[in-house]
């Protein structure tokens, strides 16, 4: 893993749509924030649980559907459904490390189970209909958690946020120094939720154009 426990980036790239279905999805995620500004409010390590329960459900969906594609089409992946994969357990691992810091209640955790629920279903059939317009909403998903973790860390520079250790899960998975703290996290998950708001937007790119997607070399 990199360490990225200096490293810190300001890149807020936005994809400009560029058709309807580019459109519809922008909207799509625009409700979700709403939802989850409203919800949520300043408690980012909360909101970043249930951001990170719906973030990894894509790349599973995703790379489940183009395993079966795969097979059906009797041809390879070039390592895309790898990729999907990967997305999802590294989305997985945001999960397990923000429960150990926000310490979710019942209550939030029955919303995690329903939100999951809903979530799931709702983009396993918008991944048969249409799976350009599931990867621009999650590039567009991604391109909001890049928001949210950038105001995180600028809550914990203010001194609004508590700027605990980072749990034991967090500096082995991503190389952290054994006295990381809790910006450190939040630097190397915004650097991870930049990455796939790139790849997703990319691979929407290419099934635009008729190109199936390959896997990051």
């Amino acid at each position: 893993m990199t360490d990225h426990s200096t490293r810190v980036s300001e890149d807020t790239t936005h994809y400009t749509p560029a058709d309807m279905s580019d459109r519809i999805a922008l909207l799509f995620v625009k409700f979700l924030r709403f939802i989850a500004d409203t919800f949520f409010a300043k408690r980012y390590g909360h909101r970043a649980i249930v951001l990170e329960t719906v973030a990894a459900v894509p790349g599973m969906v995703g790379g489940l559907l183009q395993h079966l594609r795969s097979l059906r089409q009797m041809e390879d992946d070039q390592g895309w459904i790898r990729e999907l994969l990967d997305e999802a357990d590294n989305e997985r691992m945001h999960l397990m490390t923000f429960i150990k810091i926000a310490q979710p209640s019942m209550f939030e955790r029955v919303i995690v189970m329903l939100t999951q629920a809903v979530f799931y279903n709702f983009y396993f059939f918008l991944y048969l209909f249409s799976s350009k317009t599931a990867h621009r909403v999650v590039g567009y998903f991604e391109e909001e958690a890049v928001v949210s973790y950038t105001r995180y860390r600028e809550e914990i520079d203010a001194g609004h946020q508590e700027n605990v250790p980072a749990p034991e899960i967090a500096i082995d998975y991503w190389n952290l120094a054994p006295d990381a703290r809790l910006r450190d996290v939040v630097i190397a998950v915004r650097a991870d939720e930049e990455g796939h708001r790139d790849r997703n937007h990319g691979f929407a790119d290419s099934l635009k154009r008729g190109v199936q997607p390959a896997g990051a070399v």
